[in-house]
């Protein structure tokens, strides 16, 4: 799986890359501003770009305006985004209307290695990836008369953890429960939600859309 990372911090961005060598990934090109950053992922054509949301020229949201511009431009490239801060809107704002092939990170997770480089393949693969505390935040501001409000506790657990982008075994595995159980629950969400009806993935973005959406 080739990746293009884009972080101005030198330190942080070889020890992104020596991370990712290890395990298996092919780093093919390294930016430390937002439009290099986009000028390489169109000459490489990654499975993935990493992108640090604060880059130059202006050091705000450069890096996360440069992820946008990416899915936008190229819908086939998944976008990782590091923050240092749980903002729920940027993850709103990189989302927007399809959590296909998009992560949202506090750059704190980059420690642990075996999860971050999971999260690089799910991105890749097209799943998706929300840090649990920006997740938990969204939840934590449910709005009256809303959906949210519909769900018992477990399922508001079960829909966290599928915003973070696990899959029903990794979510039975978390919780502690069966498979089964959480099949359950996931159908209930998604009744609940009023997700349509399709593929499992597809009704699982949906989900997660409309959780983002009702936050």
């Amino acid at each position: 799986m080739k990746v293009v990372i884009g972080e101005d911090q030198a330190l942080l961005r070889q020890g992104i890359v020596s991370l990712l060598n290890a395990a298996g990934f092919e780093v093919v090109a390294e930016a430390a501003d937002a439009p290099d950053l986009v000028r390489k992922v169109g000459a490489h054509k990654p499975d993935v770009a990493i992108v640090d949301v604060q880059m130059p020229p202006e050091n705000t949201d450069d890096g996360l305006r440069a992820a946008i511009q990416i899915r936008s431009t190229h819908p086939d490239v998944g976008v990782l985004v590091l923050s240092q801060f749980a903002e729920e809107r940027y993850a709103v704002d990189l989302i927007a209307d399809d959590a296909a092939g998009v992560g949202y990170l506090l750059k704190d997770r980059v420690t642990d290695f075996t999860g971050f480089a999971e999260a690089v393949r799910r991105v890749g693969a097209g799943g998706t990836v929300l840090d649990p505390t920006v997740v938990s935040h969204m939840l934590g501001r449910r709005r009256r008369e809303d959906p949210l409000e519909t769900l018992t506790p477990r399922e508001r657990e079960v829909l966290e953890l599928m915003a973070e982008g696990r899959s029903n075994k990794g979510i039975a595995e978390k919780l502690v429960v069966t498979p089964h159980a959480v099949e359950k629950h996931v159908t209930s969400i998604f009744s609940k939600l009023g997700v349509s009806s399709g593929t499992e993935d597809h009704r699982r973005v949906l989900a997660v859309l409309e959780f983002l959406r009702r936050t």
